[in-house]
C-alpha cells in the first residue's frame, strides 16, 4: 500500500519537475511569446485551498469554491448549503492596496442536483491618471468584477455534468480616456466530474477522481469605442486527476495534479509585417478555440536576425502549464496542504511553491495560504508573498 502510495506522489512530483527543466532548455532558445487577454482577473485562483495546492482543483474533493476549477463538483458537496468568502491582498510589490475578494454560495437541490453562485471583484487601487504632457487627471480607482451562477446535475452514480454563465465588467479607465469605454463580456464554462471509491490498497480506503473544465467561454472585450479590434477572454481547459488515501479513523491524504491551457490563439511571427509562423490571431471566439490546439509559431528571430526555436509542436506542449498539489486532512478538522505551479519561460516563467493550512470548528472553517516564487531574486517577483484567505460556514 505504500509503496503504491510514494509511486504515485512520485510520479506526481516528477511531472513538475520535468516541465521544470524542459522550460530551461526552451528558455534558451526562444524569445518568450506570452499569450495575453483581456480581463485576466477571472483566471487568479481566489480561494486559498486551490491556491496553497499548486492551483489545483479540477478533481479535488468538492467544496463551495468549485465554480472556478470546475462547477460539476458542486453535486458531489457533502453540506447541504455553504457560504465562502475569500480575500487576497495582490501583487502587494507593485500596488499597496490592490486586492482581490470572492463571495461564493452553493446548495445541493436534492441527491441529483445542485447549484453555485459567486461574485468575484478586483480592485486596482488607487491610480493617478495624467494626460500626454504628465498634467494630472485626477486619481481613481480602477475595477473589474465578474458575477457568475451554475447549475450541476448527476449524469450516472458516479458522473456529473455543469453549464455555468458568467457576466463580467471591467472598468480599466474610468472614462478619463477620450474615446475608452467599459469592457464587458458574457461567458460560459461547460464541466464534467467523475468520482467513485476504489480497491487499489488492500487496507484503506481511497477515492479516485478526475475532472475536465472550459472556463470562460466568451465574447471578446473592447475598451475603444472608436475601434473595431477586440482582445480574447482567458478561456481556459482544466483537466486532472484526483486520489484521496483515508490512511486510517482520523488521517487522510489526497494527491492531484491540474493541466491548464490558454485556449486563445498564439501570437504569430512576424517578418516586414507578414506572418512567417504561426497564424493570425484575428479570428473569431470558435476559431480560436480549434486554432490554440496547433497555431505556435514555433520560430522567432533574435536581435541578430537569425531563426531561433525548436518548432511548432515544441511550442505547443509550453502552453500547458502544470500544478501539483496535496492535502492532508487529520479528523476533519485540521489541514496542511502544498503544491507547486509551473509555467514556461517562453509562455510567462510563473513558478512558484504553494503552502497553506485550514481549521474548522463546527460550521466554520478558515483556510489560509501562501505562496512562494522559485525563480527571480528574493524581493523582485511580484507574486513574492501572496497571501490568501478564506472564511466558510456550512450548513449540514
Amino acid at each position: 500500500m505504500k509503496v503504491k502510495a510514494f509511486l504515485l506522489m512520485a510520479v506526481m512530483v516528477a511531472i513538475g519537475v520535468r516541465s521544470y527543466a524542459q522550460n530551461q532548455i526552451l528558455g534558451q532558445t526562444l524569445n518568450p511569446n506570452v499569450i495575453t487577454t483581456a480581463v485576466p482577473f477571472v483566471s487568479i485562483s481566489p480561494d486559498a485551498r486551490g491556491g496553497s495546492m499548486g492551483d489545483c482543483g479540477v478533481a479535488s474533493e468538492a467544496d463551495v469554491y468549485s465554480m472556478h476549477y470546475n462547477p460539476a463538483k458542486y453535486t458531489f458537496m457533502d453540506q447541504k448549503m455553504s457560504i465562502g468568502l475569500g480575500y487576497s491582498p495582490w501583487l502587494r510589490n507593485l500596488v499597496p492596496d490592490m486586492n482581490l475578494a470572492y463571495l461564493a454560495f452553493g446548495m445541493k437541490l436534492n441527491k441529483e442536483s445542485a447549484i453555485g453562485a459567486t461574485l468575484r471583484y478586483f480592485s486596482c487601487g488607487d491610480i493617478t491618471f495624467t494626460d500626454a504632457s504628465g498634467v494630472s487627471q485626477g486619481t481613481y480607482r480602477p475595477n473589474e468584477w465578474a458575477i457568475d451562477a451554475t447549475y450541476s446535475r448527476m449524469l450516472t452514480e458516479y458522473l456529473s455534468g455543469a453549464v455555468a454563465g458568467r457576466f463580467i465588467y471591467s472598468n480599466l479607465t474610468q472614462g478619463v480616456t477620450e474615446g475608452s469605454s467599459v469592457g464587458w463580456s458574457v461567458a460560459a464554462d461547460v464541466a464534467v466530474y467523475y468520482k467513485r471509491p476504489v480497491e487499489w490498497f488492500n487496507d484503506m480506503d481511497a477515492d479516485f477522481a478526475w475532472g475536465i473544465c472550459i472556463n470562460n467561454i466568451g465574447s471578446k472585450v473592447s475598451y475603444d469605442n472608436t475601434s473595431i479590434d477586440k482582445d480574447f477572454i482567458p478561456t481556459t481547459l482544466r483537466l486532472g486527476p484526483s486520489l484521496k488515501l483515508q490512511l486510517d479513523e482520523y488521517n487522510s491524504l489526497a494527491f492531484m495534479v491540474d493541466v491548464t491551457k490558454l485556449l486563445v490563439p498564439t501570437p504569430p511571427t512576424y517578418r516586414n509585417d507578414s506572418i512567417i509562423y504561426g497564424y493570425s490571431d484575428n479570428v473569431s471566439v470558435p476559431v480560436g478555440i480549434l486554432q490554440s490546439f496547433y497555431d505556435a509559431p514555433g520560430y522567432s528571430f533574435n536581435d541578430q536576425g537569425e531563426r531561433v526555436g525548436k518548432g511548432a509542436f515544441y511550442e505547443e506542449l509550453c502552453e500547458y502549464n502544470v500544478g501539483v498539489g496535496v492535502e492532508y486532512w487529520y479528523n476533519n478538522v485540521f489541514a496542511v496542504r502544498g503544491g507547486y505551479f509551473n509555467e514556461t519561460a517562453l509562455k510567462g516563467n510563473r513558478k512558484y511553491i504553494t503552502l497553506g493550512a485550514a481549521l474548522k470548528y463546527n460550521v466554520f472553517g478558515l483556510d489560509v495560504s501562501y505562496l512562494v516564487p522559485v525563480n527571480g531574486t528574493v524581493g523582485t517577483n511580484p507574486l513574492e508573498n501572496t497571501l490568501r484567505f478564506n472564511l466558510t460556514y456550512d450548513l449540514k
